[in-house]
């Protein structure tokens, strides 16, 4: 059987998504797995030892290829896409960008939730029933598995190999005991406090735990506002993901809001002290029960807005609240 997943960003859905791979591969060791992925989560698909390919889609050069005219990029990855006949072809996104991948794959069955997005169920020839909205991301996508008969028992989230530990040490003259923060996210109405980073950041270091804050490139900026006047250490923009995952497996404590590195760190069976706000920790928390979730139940919260001129929601929270879950 050959199978092609369609699940294109972000980190954290593409994460959500890999129990849907695991128990694919479990039950049919011998099908074939194809992954159509987003360049900025590709890497944690890399040479992932359950995937006969890996189909990055290279969305934004071929939107700039598009606005001057150009469709040598689209033309490639098409080819790609299409040599090879699939039996199944599932779509775990539900947005048009995965409907229209799906329509233009060669499939006998294409799946996807008669409730997907933007227009999505139009390219499947094959509509789950809908979803409920308030189950959380990686029950929902195990629901595709019922249509090949298979019910997990255990609920698993298979990574490549990653980077050892004492290797990523040594690169990056880290100390033995760490903790791991990650303070920023893409919707700004996510974001804590630097005053309150700032306060864990001395606390953790009085406890013997040097704070490692990590994020892209273009986090950089804002955590250095709150390694200005606090101890820690940025590896924002130096690390790779997999690497990444290798330093969340290290971490003594991690502390996060809701992004794609919180996901990678549980899906790693890593406890996580996560920081909820705009967005609703039963959809897209961190999996697990083993979590301390922070969640200011106000009025307008979850209200799955990417600006806030307030953020009460997550300003609300306090640093001790934080080192309680921590047990400080």
């Amino acid at each position: 059987m050959k199978i092609l997943l369609v699940k294109l960003s972000s980190l954290g859905d593409v994460i959500h998504s890999l129990p849907v791979l695991s128990a694919l591969k479990t039950s049919f060791p011998e099908a074939e797995i194809d992954w159509a992925v987003e360049e900025p989560a590709a890497e944690i698909l890399e040479n992932h030892p359950f995937l006969e390919r890996l189909l990055i889609f290279p969305r934004t050069r071929i939107l700039e290829e598009l606005r001057r005219g150009s469709l040598f990029e689209t033309r490639r990855f098409l080819r790609f896409l299409r040599q090879k006949p699939y039996d199944v072809v599932l779509d775990l996104q539900g947005l048009l960008k995965s409907g229209l991948l799906v329509g233009l794959a060669r499939g006998k069955v294409k799946i996807g939730f008669a409730n997907h997005r933007e227009g999505s169920p139009l390219f499947y020839n094959f509509k789950l029933p809908p979803y409920d909205p308030d189950m959380h991301a990686v029950k929902r996508y195990l629901l595709v598995l019922k249509i090949f008969g298979i019910e997990p028992q255990k609920v698993t989230f298979p990574l490549p190999p990653v980077p050892s530990l004492a290797k990523l040490k040594s690169k990056f003259g880290l100390p033995e005991r760490f903790a791991v923060f990650i303070p920023v996210a893409r919707w700004p109405s996510k974001l804590w406090t630097i005053s309150g980073w700032r306060t864990l950041a001395y606390r953790f270091a009085k406890e013997g735990l040097a704070p490692i804050i990590v994020g892209s490139e273009k986090d950089a900026p804002y955590v250095q506002k709150i390694l200005s006047e606090a101890p820690g250490r940025s590896l924002c923009g130096k690390i790779r993901l997999l690497e990444l995952a290798s330093l969340l497996q290290g971490a003594s404590l991690i502390v996060s809001v809701d992004t794609g590195p919180m996901h990678l760190a549980a899906a790693l069976g890593k406890t996580v002290i996560a920081l909820f706000g705009p967005t609703a920790p039963w959809r897209t928390g961190p999996f697990g029960e083993q979590h301390q979730v922070i969640f200011k139940r106000l009025p307008c919260s979850p209200c799955f807005q990417k600006v806030c001129s307030r953020r009460s929601c997550m300003e609300e929270i306090s640093p001790q609240e934080i080192l309680n879950a921590c047990g400080f």
